[in-house]
C-alpha cells in the first residue's frame, strides 16, 4: 500500500503531474523542534539540475498543513505538500498503447484496470520520493545523535561518475549506480526479530523507492565466499566495538552500536531516447519506441538523500518501538 511504519508511520500521496504530492507523518513525538527551513537542504539535494538529470524543475517548497505549531510538533499527524507546476503531460500520451520496457506502465495498466495515471508516470514516478525526503528530515531529528550519510560510489560500473554520465547522455541512454549508506552513532539494540529486524525494516523501505534492484549489509554477497574466521567481527573493547564490520553493524537483526553500513544498487532509468523495439498493444505488432519528455540519464545521481531518508525513517520507527518496549534503556 502507500504507508509504512508501526509507531513512526508515513503515508505518501499524489501523482507526478497531479496538483501536488506530499506525505503524512503520524507518530512524531510532540515537542520535536521543526522549522520550515529545516527541509531546504535535503529537498535541494533531491532536485534535478546536474548534468544527467531531468530538465524538469519544480520549486519543491514544502507547505505545512498540520502537526507543527510555533516551531514544534504538536502530536497531531504532520502533513506536508508541495505543488506541481512544471508539467508537460502530452509527452506521455502514447505510452498507454506502447508501455515503456522496464517500466511500471504495463503492470500499472493491468493492476488498475486502465485507470492508472500515466502522466509523468503518475504515482510510480520518482517524483513521489519528495515525500520520503521530507519525512526523512523529521526522522533524522528523532534518531539523533545518529548521523546518516549516503554517497554515490559509481555510475554505470565506473567510479568516474562524471565520465560515465557524460557518455550516457551522448548516447541517449541511461545508467544505474551503486550507493553506500553509513549510519554513525547508531543506538544499540534496535530491531525486532524475526520479521521486523533492522535489515528487514530498512530493506522494506529502500525497496519501495523506484529503481532499486538490490541491497547488501556489511560484507554483503561477498560473505558467501568468506570463511567464518574472516567474516566474524571480534570485539575489541567493553563498548562492543569490533575490529572489522562485516556484519554491517547488525547481529541477529539487532544493531550492535558499530556503524550501520549498507549498499544499494540503482537500475538504469527505463525512459531513454534511444529507439527500442517493443510491442504496440493497440496495433498488435512490434514497433520502435523513442521515449519523449524529460528524464534522468542517471537517476542514481539524485538518490543518496532518498536512501538516507529511507534509512532514517526505518530507524526512527525501530527507535520508538524499542523505547515503547524497554523505556529508557540502561546499558550494563
Amino acid at each position: 500500500m502507500n504507508s509504512f511504519g508501526t509507531l513512526f508511520r508515513i503515508s505518501i500521496f499524489g501523482e507526478s503531474h497531479g496538483p501536488g504530492i506530499g506525505v503524512t507523518i503520524d507518530g512524531c513525538p510532540a515537542g520535536t523542534r521543526i522549522d520550515p527551513g529545516d527541509f531546504a537542504g535535503d529537498l535541494a539535494r533531491r532536485q534535478s539540475g546536474k548534468p544527467g538529470t531531468t530538465s524538469r524543475r519544480e520549486g519543491d517548497q514544502p507547505e505545512i498543513l498540520s502537526g507543527i505549531l510555533n516551531g514544534f510538533s504538536n502530536g497531531a499527524p504532520i502533513t506536508l505538500i508541495t505543488r506541481n507546476a512544471d508539467k508537460i503531460s502530452s509527452d506521455y500520451d502514447n505510452l498507454r498503447n506502447v508501455p515503456r520496457p522496464g517500466h511500471a506502465d504495463f503492470t500499472a495498466g493491468i493492476k488498475y484496470s486502465g485507470y492508472a495515471d500515466m502522466r509523468g508516470s503518475g504515482h510510480f514516478s520518482g517524483r513521489i520520493t519528495w515525500g520520503l525526503v521530507a519525512a526523512g528530515v523529521i526522522a533524522k531529528k528523532i534518531i539523533e545523535p545518529a548521523r546518516v550519510t549516503a554517497s554515490l560510489k559509481s555510475a554505470g560500473g565506473n567510479p568516474d561518475i562524471g565520465e560515465a554520465v557524460e557518455k550516457a547522455v551522448a548516447e541517449g541512454d541511461s545508467i544505474g549506480g551503486l550507493i553506500e549508506c553509513i549510519v554513525e552513532n547508531v543506538p544499540k539494540a534496535l530491531g525486532e526479530p524475526f520479521f521486523y529486524s533492522c535489515e528487514s525494516a530498512i530493506s522494506h523501505l529502500v525497496f519501495s523507492i523506484p529503481a532499486i534492484r538490490g541491497i547488501e549489509f556489511g560484507a554483503g554477497f561477498a560473505a558467501a565466499s568468506m570463511k567464518g574466521s574472516v567474516h566474524n567481527d571480534p570485539f575489541i573493547d567493553s563498548a562492543g566495538t569490533t575490529a572489522s564490520n562485516n556484519a554491517g553493524g547488525i547481529n541477529g537483526g539487532i544493531s550492535n552500536g558499530n556503524d550501520l553500513v549498507f549498499r544499494v544498487a540503482v537500475k538504469p532509468t527505463s525512459s531513454i531516447k534511444s529507439g527500442q523495439e517493443t510491442f504496440d498493444f493497440e496495433r498488435k505488432k512490434m514497433t520502435e519506441l523513442k521515449v519523449q519528455g524529460r528524464h534522468d540519464s542517471c537517476i542514481a545521481l539524485r538518490m543518496p538523500v532518498i536512501i538516507e531518508a529511507a534509512a532514517s525513517i526505518a530507524l526512527a520507527d525501530l527507535y520508538l518501538i524499542d523505547r515503547g518496549i524497554n523505556g529508557v534503556r540502561k546499558i550494563k
